[in-house]
């Protein structure tokens, strides 16, 4: 019964893993808009994308 549990177990995190490497292969957020000037003068603004993908 207890190797019955551990192989469960076992099973539910290798499909949970599985799970989560698929969705980050397969999902790309959406564009959005960003500063392609570094600091606008806005609180947060002194970081913008390094190589926008859009």
């Amino acid at each position: 019964m207890t190797l019955l549990l551990v192989a469960a177990g076992a099973a539910a995190l290798l499909a949970a893993n599985a799970h989560l490497v698929y969705v980050a292969v397969k999902s790309q957020p959406d564009c959005v808009p960003h500063s392609k000037q570094a600091g606008s003068g806005k609180p947060g603004s002194a970081y913008r994308a390094a190589s926008p993908a859009c």
